[in-house]
């Protein structure tokens, strides 16, 4: 089933991807529906969407569900239309004669011999039978981009994975993947560390560790300014004037509220007290929650600071800190020499330290392109911008008025000074003039949807018509409480302390179950520590990878560790379990790839592992369509799980005769390969033993 990935732009807000690979099942049943729906339509588009895999087995393999909108479009019955269609499609080689049912649904069930066919040439082939594409484009992929003044949190884990893992399966299709990491060096949070560094530095500490007290330095102004702001906005009083009106509000009865609220109410079921209440005081209740949530916050941030007398006496002596940080940054922005020379020496200790964790993880940038790198043409954009009259002058602001949005994009504010959408701007206009590419990604959590739908919106104003552009948005990762995952003093976790504890975890894990080993323990001391490395910086991976990216995800360290389950360990221990059998069997697996030897699935288990590997492509596929990484976790997870059903039911060193022995073994060894190439594609390495 030779082939290729076809990409056209006949929409440029979408790279379509139309993948066609030796493997690709899916692809080829679409290319021939595509030749027997000629007669009706040129381009049957959706159509072709709505051919799938079969979701129960007793309907066959793939099933095909376009006969009913077809036969709306052309007024005839869809029965009628589905019969056409079989009698057009050609496609005896591989499936058996398809079936109809219900009103037009064609079934299909693919030929045992074409399938078997297929796993002997993927057996031999180093990419196991996934062809590259045949017109490669090129993607510009915006990922991780921490500002690195401060460590990372775990709110970097989701953009710097699910970016990674969307370069490896591009790349791997053939594209040209451009993977540029846009860091924050030049914002607000240098000048932080600026102010700090000059009234609060200890020498000895920053000569010894620089980049821990350049850490402290930030997290000790935000600590300051924190208060003051909250000091300020308590003195107010507003916020617990508003309080005090909405409890006074709810305390009364609720005969008391708006007939029509009544009204309402009446007509409400459920038996707890809030269900009852009418809309209103529903809203009100949560509005108070809301409220009383962010005056705790703020009453935590004044205590924090006033019952510590050194960080009280820090608070009176550098008194309004927001308007002194922001005028270091200015100063920075500016050229002030004494600022840039402290910033250049800042830099490379914060770039060391962030490749240190990209290197645990597994992570590589082809470019750091910072927010500094676009500094100096900002002021050329926006007197570019005004002249084509793309933006205007609004109120001594310098805007771009968009259709469809309410507020404008300002790029330039009244005192001059440029804001993210200016620089976000100038870094897609630099991206497309330097690397010409067909699809830009920005892989940023959804918080930020307002802003990239913006930014494409102006790119089109700029001519950037024939570019995808894409906001690759994800949820939040939760703690067990269900709100942001955070240490006990309200910080987000340390993506560093994060890692720390996942390998520590996965050390006991690896350890105990070496331990209870029946012949002893098997590993060496190294070996535990090595494989606890690779299965809890898998795990953390994995855990967010599996996950759909728009949803929000509960961080829990025993659940992502499990043996069991969709999770790395689950997919790294079906991978050790496949090799133990040709170290057990001193079986040596390149030799028997060459062998030449065919494959049979006689069993029903052979089968069902059999298809299950040659849809790798189409997972990739399918994953590639939106972006979405979870689905091919998914694919592995079942993978394994017909794998373990095969396992248990189909001998392998002891079957007979040879011959079924070594496809056995054909079959165990490409879905090692195909395990291992699965999780290589999510940035997880395998374990041979655990």
């Amino acid at each position: 089933m030779d082939g290729s990935l076809k990409i056209s732009k006949t929409q440029p807000e979408k790279v379509h991807l139309e993948i066609s690979v030796r493997m690709s099942i899916l692809a080829e049943l679409k290319r021939r529906f595509q030749e027997a729906l000629r007669p009706w339509l040129q381009d049957p588009g959706d159509l072709l969407e709505m051919i799938r895999p079969s979701q129960e087995e007793r309907f066959g393999d793939y099933q095909a569900n376009l006969a009913m909108p077809l036969g709306k479009r052309l007024g005839r019955s869809p029965r009628e239309i589905a019969g056409e269609l079989v009698a057009r499609l050609d496609v005896a080689d591989m499936a058996e004669p398809p079936e109809i049912a219900g009103p037009g649904f064609i079934n299909f069930r693919l030929r045992t011999d074409w399938l078997a066919k297929q796993l002997s040439q993927a057996v031999a082939d180093p990419r196991l039978g996934v062809s590259p594409v045949a017109q490669p484009k090129t993607y510009v992929i915006d990922y991780s981009a921490p500002n690195i003044a401060k460590p990372m949190h775990v709110g970097h884990i989701r953009s710097t994975v699910i970016g990674d893992a969307l370069c490896r399966m591009l790349r791997f299709m053939g594209h040209r993947v451009i993977s540029d990491n846009h860091i924050g060096d030049w914002g607000t949070q240098f000048g932080m560390i600026l102010y700090g560094f000059k009234h609060f530095l200890d020498p000895q500490a920053y000569q010894q560790r620089p980049v821990e007290e350049l850490a402290r330095l930030y997290r000790l102004v935000r600590l300051l300014m924190d208060y003051q702001e909250a000091k300020a906005t308590l003195a107010t009083g507003r916020l617990q004037a508003r309080i005090a009106e909405l409890q006074a509000h709810l305390q009364r009865p609720v005969s008391t509220t708006a007939p029509s609220e009544q009204e309402h109410d009446a007509g409400s079921s459920g038996s707890s007290p809030t269900a009852k209440d009418p809309p209103l005081r529903r809203a009100m209740k949560k509005e108070l929650e809301a409220y009383l949530e962010e005056l705790q916050e703020l009453e935590k941030k004044v205590v924090q600071v006033e019952q510590s007398p050194q960080l009280a006496r820090l608070a009176q002596e550098h008194p309004n800190l927001e308007a002194k940080v922001q005028a270091e940054t200015a100063k920075l922005h500016a050229g002030d020499p004494e600022n840039r020379r402290l910033w250049q020496e800042f830099l490379p200790h914060c770039l060391a330290e962030l490749d240190r964790i990209y290197q645990r993880l597994g992570v590589q940038f082809d470019y750091t392109l910072g927010e500094s790198f676009y500094h100096d043409r900002l002021a050329g954009l926006v007197e570019d911008l005004l002249n084509r009259g793309v933006a205007k002058v609004s109120d001594g602001a310098v805007c771009i008025f968009l259709e469809g949005f309410d507020t404008p994009m300002i790029i330039r504010k009244q005192d001059g000074a440029f804001l993210y959408a200016t620089t976000d701007l100038a870094t897609l206009q630099y991206r497309m003039q330097t690397w010409q590419p067909d699809a830009i990604l920005y892989v940023v959590d959804h918080r930020q949807s307002l802003h990239f739908q913006q930014l494409f919106a102006a790119a089109r104003l700029l001519g950037y018509k024939d570019v995808e552009l894409q906001h690759i948005s994800f949820g939040t990762v939760l703690g067990e409480d269900g709100r942001p995952f955070k240490t006990r003093e309200g910080d987000l976790v340390g993506l560093e302390s994060l890692l720390d504890e996942a390998v520590a975890r996965a050390l006991k894990i690896v350890s105990e179950n070496d331990d209870a080993k029946p012949d002893g323990p098997e590993l060496s001391a190294q070996e535990r520590a090595e494989i606890a490395q690779r299965v809890g910086i898998g795990a953390v991976k994995y855990a967010d990878l599996s996950q759909n990216r728009t949803s929000d995800y509960v961080f829990s360290y025993s659940k992502m560790l499990a043996l069991t389950g969709n999770t790395s360990a689950y997919m790294q221990y079906a991978y050790a379990r496949v090799r133990s059998i040709f170290r057990k069997g001193g079986v040596d697996p390149e030799r028997l790839r060459n062998s030449g030897a065919p494959i049979f699935l006689s069993t029903r288990p052979e089968r069902d592992l059999g298809l299950a590997l040659l849809r790798f492509g189409e997972a990739l596929e399918l994953a590639l369509e939106d972006y979405r990484p979870n689905l091919l976790t998914a694919y592995l997870y079942e993978l394994a799980n017909r794998y373990s059903i095969f396992f248990e039911q189909c001998p392998v060193l002891k079957a007979e005769p040879d011959s079924l022995r070594t496809s056995r073994l054909l079959l165990c060894d490409l879905t090692a390969r195909t395990i291992q190439k699965g999780l290589e594609l999510l940035g997880i390495e395998v374990v041979e033993r655990m």
